[in-house]
């Protein structure tokens, strides 16, 4: 082989190489760089952080600082709500014990009332005691006996009780009871003709009916 065509084969085999990327020892160098660029990504990418992950790391850190602040506020609402719950039952108790001592003082003080209304018939019943063990006549004792009765009469009066009309009235079951019946005119039929004991009622409440006799007219026959 001449130099010139040797020269020429030199100068192919240079210009494969450089066609190919070099000689084999060049691949691998180059081989190897790429896998060592390769695993510096890998090691990159495990320390450094996609804005995407720091994005939701945040939003996740301020969810939970809401959240917090959430439950703190409701520890809050919950203590305040205790307390005046709280609150409220001692002022219930309390305005309950008042009404009571309110109720039980009137229920007193209407006792208290009452029996000042009977003091005088006490009085006006040892007075005809006393009359009647100095005058033993039968006139002054009824009329002590009366005395005291129309004194109590006026107590009873005085605390709200009326007597239950009776005698010449329409006979009503709602504040009469019948003890018996009389024959009487037609006129008097259903009316009272009599009174056994007296009624009395105290406001709109009948504390006891009035025991009564009541007249019936005769049913007339059909020729009469």
């Amino acid at each position: 082989m001449s130099w010139f065509n040797k020269n020429k084969m030199i100068e192919q085999d240079y210009d494969n190489e450089e066609i190919t990327g070099g000689t084999a020892e060049d691949a691998a160098f180059a081989e190897s760089n790429e896998f060592t660029d390769a695993s510096e990504r890998v090691k990159g990418d495990g320390k450094t952080k996609s804005p995407e992950v720091v994005r939701l790391e945040n939003e996740l850190k301020d969810e939970r600082a809401r959240r917090e602040a959430a439950e703190a506020k409701l520890v809050g609402v919950q203590a305040k709500f205790d307390e005046i719950k709280t609150q409220m039952e001692r002022e219930t108790a309390e305005m309950r014990q008042r009404l009571m001592k309110t109720l039980e003082d009137r229920a007193k003080q209407g006792q208290f009332n009452f029996l000042i209304t009977l003091l005088p018939v006490l009085d006006n019943l040892n007075l005809a005691i006393d009359h009647a063990e100095r005058d033993t006549s039968f006139e002054n004792l009824v009329g002590g006996i009366k005395g005291t009765a129309r004194s109590f009469e006026q107590a009873l009066t005085n605390v709200g009780v009326e007597a239950v009309p009776a005698t010449g009235t329409e006979f009503n079951p709602e504040l009469h009871e019948a003890v018996d019946m009389v024959e009487a005119n037609p006129g008097d039929d259903g009316k009272i003709t009599a009174e056994y004991s007296r009624g009395y009622k105290f406001g709109d409440k009948l504390l006891r009916p009035a025991r009564v006799q009541v007249g019936k007219a005769l049913a007339q026959t059909a020729g009469e």
